[in-house]
């Protein structure tokens, strides 16, 4: 059976005016005209209309709906769960920086600042900016292979009902994944280093046995300043293929920044912001080479 535009209308309560947009959109398939050219509609269009308007109804766009042509309703409907599911955190967060922002007697700017950032930016805007940093600091293939193996480590997500601190948090992480002048601070000072890595695995392994030891000794309270520390120093020196002096260098001019980014990592998990076991014992090491400037006269030893 077919129908003339109008009768469809009356048998799905669509006016006549939106099954002719639905029509000239796509949204619907193409219907046969007479020879006066006036279209002519089926029942395959009157089903198809009353699931246009159940989507519709639940919020699906057009765009999607238009490609159900070429799509299942099991996957419109998916990709209209996920769009739902993406509403809803962004409606959460957004709820929080409201909360937090009305919990004040005098709200500010960066009260404002919150709300409209995170009206942008979400987890998946998080992991491009990620991506672009590690593929800017990342100058060689060993330094960015650390790095992708560290992603997963470095892309917190932002809980669904976060506290004022740790919206702040991702604010900070966010700022500093797109600061030039953190990634260029981060690819110079390490430039040296990567390029010299002919067996990243090695490297790994032996900087996780050196890390280990300096860990117990920090823990064990020995004093950097102690004799016992220079066995470890020289293990140290020669693992990073450096002297003293130009390793102390590279301590000293390290941009604090990058410990920041971990405590901000800490924060927005909701763990505290406690200095990492390597920071615990890579500051031992830095204060035991400066604890111990004879080894700028004395070669390393091989290392182990």
């Amino acid at each position: 059976m077919d129908y003339s535009i109008g009768k469809l209308a009356r048998l799905t309560g669509l006016t006549v005016r939106t099954i002719r947009f639905y029509s000239d959109e796509g949204v619907l398939p193409p219907p046969d005209r007479t020879a006066a050219g006036y279209r002519r509609y089926t029942d395959e269009h009157r089903v198809h209309l009353e699931l246009v308007r159940t989507l519709r109804e639940i919020g699906v766009d057009l765009a999607t709906i238009r490609s159900l042509g070429r799509r299942g309703l099991k996957d419109v409907l998916s990709l209209h769960l996920e769009a739902v599911e993406t509403q809803l955190t962004a409606l959460q967060r957004t709820r929080a920086v409201l909360r937090a922002t009305l919990a004040k007697d005098d709200p500010g700017d960066d009260d404002l600042r919150r709300l409209h950032t995170l009206g942008r930016l979400g987890t998946a805007e998080m992991g491009m900016l990620l991506d672009a940093f590690i593929d800017d600091v990342g100058d060689s293939p060993a330094q960015r292979e650390w790095l992708a193996g560290m992603r997963a480590c470095m892309a917190p997500e932002l809980p669904d009902d976060p506290t004022a601190a740790q919206l702040d948090a991702w604010l900070e992480l966010l700022d500093l994944l797109a600061d030039e002048g953190f990634r260029r601070g981060l690819r110079e000072s390490s430039a040296d280093f990567w390029t010299r890595q002919d067996d990243f695995g090695g490297w790994q392994r032996e900087n996780a046995a050196v890390s280990q030891e300096a860990l117990r000794a920090a823990e064990a309270g020995l004093s950097p300043a102690a004799p016992e520390a220079v066995p470890l120093l020289e293990r140290f020196l020669a693992h990073m293929g450096g002297d003293r002096d130009e390793i102390l260098r590279s301590f000293d001019e390290h941009d604090p920044r990058a410990a920041r980014y971990w405590e901000l990592v800490a924060i927005v998990r909701g763990l505290d912001p406690e200095p990492s076991p390597m920071a615990v014992a890579y500051d031992w090491l830095h204060r035991a080479l400066r604890a111990h400037p004879e080894l700028s006269r004395r070669p390393a030893r091989t290392s182990r």
